[in-house]
């Protein structure tokens, strides 16, 4: 198939972009981009592939951008139940890591996702796929963490890897055990931790090896390090032990308080530190010297109501990875959208459309280490991409709470949103 006649078609090509270089969009105007095997063969303007494949079939894509499909780097997409109630709590004045020593946040959806069978999670977290796939998402990261126990866990990783096999949404899996201390080890972390490394970790190792697909690399690892979920110590157990079972390693750290998580990930060399919204300067400094991607989450603050965001002006001066996600999760921010996410990180983190399109594909991509075959059009990458109704990148970011997404374009095969997910135009 031959995809012609974008106004601009956004080729992001040249992989990660690093600090002040964070922007550069490759823009093809009047471009045209040829599909076949599910990969892209072929990128120019449009005059030039038409003439040179007259017998190809087309799509029209006159008045739309043409981009790459956004890429999703930290969602908890997998749970049961809500927390309304909570949302309302907050709202009348209580903060979130109060709620969570009560016996709420993270617990609360803990008993729910325990009590809910393998169908019940794949049914409530299907309908949140479609949401993400609608508004662009191509591929998407997604935590297990509500079950805080071995089989709970498990079942949310069989599940996901089910999701994955039916698509079209592309899922990269991370296990989340350490997300907060189990309810069973409430007076005692140290056992927890030490549940986590000594026993979790190697059966997961060991069923994913017996469950996963032989082509599928093992889960991310992911720890909360956090006051009141697992300090810097505990942290570095978790993650030096998976680091030795051979998982990738992700770490959350910074949003309420600076414990040195993002130097930890930078030091084990981790795919990423995610929410970072009190980092110190040190801290960014270490991650400006490695590979390790900062993932911002401005959705979060936004969800609570806080006033701080990610420092990005001071982590592009330093020459840090950023990259964009939802953070997606019953608690803090139920949005499936990486559009509104754009939206709020340019006003929130003072990104420009550019920035936060490249944040959200390329980069997000080298968050979860998928960038050689995902987040830009290049030739020889999977035909992962958006034809939008606009004509105009810029109107990304400009608007938001409605969807600019008029087809999306998964492994070549063509989506139309404005007739229903799954739906092939």
């Amino acid at each position: 198939m031959l995809i012609h006649s974008a106004t601009q078609l956004l080729t992001i090509a040249g992989g990660p972009q690093r600090g002040r270089d964070l922007g550069e969009l490759g823009i093809i105007e009047d471009g045209a981009l040829l599909i076949r095997d599910e990969k892209i063969i072929e990128i120019g303007s449009t005059p030039k592939m038409r003439a040179k494949h007259p017998d190809e079939p087309t799509l029209d894509a006159s008045g739309s951008v043409l981009m790459p499909g956004f890429v999703d780097p930290h969602t908890h997409l997998i749970w049961g139940g809500d927390r309304a109630k909570e949302f309302e709590m907050r709202l009348e004045g209580a903060h979130y890591l109060d709620i969570l020593k009560a016996g709420g946040g993270i617990i609360s959806t803990v008993r729910d996702t325990r009590k809910a069978p393998l169908e019940s999670l794949l049914s409530q977290t299907r309908s949140r796929l479609m949401r993400v796939f609608s508004t662009g998402t191509t591929t998407a990261e997604a935590k297990t963490g509500y079950g805080l126990q071995t089989a709970t866990e498990l079942r949310m990783l069989k599940a996901l890897l089910t999701l994955d096999r039916e698509g079209p949404l592309e899922l990269a899996i991370t296990f989340l055990g350490a997300h907060a201390i189990a309810p069973e080890f409430k007076d005692d972390p140290e056992g927890y931790t030490d549940h986590i490394t000594e026993t979790m970790l190697p059966i997961v190792s060991d069923w994913w090896e017996t469950h996963a697909p032989r082509r599928q690399s093992k889960p991310f690892v992911d720890v909360f390090c956090e006051t009141g979920a697992f300090d810097l110590a505990k942290s570095r157990q978790i993650l030096e032990k998976a680091a030795a079972l051979g998982f990738p390693l992700k770490i959350h750290a910074d949003e309420f308080d600076n414990l040195g998580g993002a130097s930890l990930a930078a030091e084990l060399g981790a795919a990423s530190a995610d929410h970072l919204v009190v980092t110190s300067d040190e801290d960014i400094e270490n991650l400006a010297n490695s590979e390790t991607v900062a993932v911002s989450l401005p959705c979060t603050p936004f969800g609570l109501a806080h006033c701080d965001y990610t420092p990005a002006q001071k982590m592009l001066d330093a020459g840090v990875i950023l990259a964009l996600a939802t953070d997606c999760n019953p608690g803090t921010t139920w949005n499936e959208s990486m559009q509104f996410v754009l939206a709020l990180a340019c006003r929130s983190m003072k990104l420009t459309p550019a920035q936060a399109i490249v944040a959200s594909t390329i980069n997000a991509a080298y968050a979860i280490r998928r960038d050689d075959r995902i987040g830009s059009l290049e030739i020889g990458k999977q035909a992962d991409m958006l034809i939008l109704s606009v004509p105009d990148y810029r109107q990304l970011g400009y608007r938001y709470g409605t969807n600019l997404v008029k087809k999306v374009i998964k492994r070549g095969r063509v989506y139309s949103v404005d007739v229903g997910y799954y739906q092939t135009a």
